[in-house]
């Protein structure tokens, strides 16, 4: 698979002349994912929707699992360039620029996790959030961890947003908070203190992705600032 993900593997030499590219199946695959979610990813689905035999697909790809992990480091592309900012507004930027590619792709939430090949897209995402501390004074391990910590609270906002009723297309945040807030209003002797609290306005959309992020940065500015005192 590490072959197929890297662009390692030799295309077919034998038989006519190829009718289709990896990029393109994975493509196909992405456009099924993103409309029906990533269970309606088959074989079959995509050889249906290119139009083009099932047998046809595995010229180019062994089976789902290769093909869901060339789809995923396809949908995830490489990571947005932001030049000349800190570490701590490079982190934040690319914080922001992954919640936007689990958003647009939610299905990689399922497909990025667990012990699995990592393509040259996924790499690269990796590589810029650590390039961000590099001269932080934080070692290799901290630097990696950091950044676990970071998308690990994308992962769990992105979630959140992609189950809410409705998914993306759904409810926001605001409106989910908002609409709790209504039906505790009527129990607030039963749950006095999260009535109260629901009570406070978010002040700004991904209050809690927003939130969050700017804690982990506190405490990632704490441990530097002590390194390099």
């Amino acid at each position: 698979m590490t072959e197929l993900l890297w662009g390692r593997q030799q295309p077919p030499t034998r038989g006519p002349k190829p009718a289709m590219t990896l990029t393109g199946i994975a493509e196909a695959a992405i456009r099924i994912a993103d409309a029906e979610g990533l269970d309606a990813v088959s074989m079959q689905r995509v050889a249906d929707d290119l139009p083009v035999t099932k047998m046809a697909l595995y010229r180019y790809v062994p089976g789902k699992t290769e093909l869901v992990a060339v789809m995923s480091d396809l949908a995830i592309g490489e990571p947005p360039e932001h030049p000349g900012l800190s570490w701590r507004e490079a982190l934040h930027a690319w914080a922001m620029d992954l919640f936007e590619g689990f958003n647009g792709h939610p299905w990689l939430l399922l497909s990025t996790v667990g012990r699995r090949p990592v393509g040259p897209n996924e790499a690269a995402w990796l590589d810029r959030g650590v390039q961000a501390l590099t001269d932080s004074g934080l070692n290799g391990t901290e630097q990696l961890d950091s950044i676990l910590v970071l998308s690990g609270h994308v992962r769990t906002i992105a979630l959140q947003t992609a189950t809410m009723p409705g998914g993306r297309q759904g409810l926001t945040e605001e409106a989910f908070t908002a609409s709790f807030a209504g039906i505790l209003a009527a129990e607030a002797d039963r749950f006095p203190s999260l009535t109260a609290a629901l009570r406070t306005p978010s002040g700004q959309e991904n209050q809690g992705l927003a939130f969050g992020l700017d804690r982990i940065l506190d405490g990632l500015e704490l441990l530097i600032n002590a390194r390099n005192a």
